[in-house]
């Protein structure tokens, strides 16, 4: 098996581009972007013991599974709590309620 060594290549070189990281937009922009923005600016509307109901036939053939992962990762990086749920035809979304303490009730 050969030996790894360092390269001596100057950098003028490489074939890559160097940047720093500093100049590096750090959000995530998946291909679900849109839909998911649009349902958080509703979202963010609704009144509490509400939910949205999205129907699947409009989310553009996304499957339920990458729809609502690409949603709790929005809520994660915008700091909501949500709850899901889906039935055959309709996607729910909510924002979670804080949790009541268990203790003094």
């Amino acid at each position: 098996m050969a030996k790894l060594t360092k390269s001596n290549t100057p950098l003028s070189n490489l074939k890559y581009r160097r940047v720093k990281i500093d100049q590096l937009d750090r959000g995530r922009r998946g291909k679900h972007h849109e839909l998911v923005q649009e349902i958080f600016k509703e979202l963010k509307l609704v009144t509490a013991g509400s939910a949205l109901e999205i129907p699947l036939t409009e989310v553009g053939g996304i499957g339920l599974a990458n729809l609502r992962s690409a949603v709790h990762r929005a809520a994660t990086s915008e700091g909501l709590l949500i709850e899901t749920l889906a039935d055959e035809k309709n996607f729910y979304v909510w924002q979670k309620t804080s949790p009541k303490s268990a203790a003094g009730s």
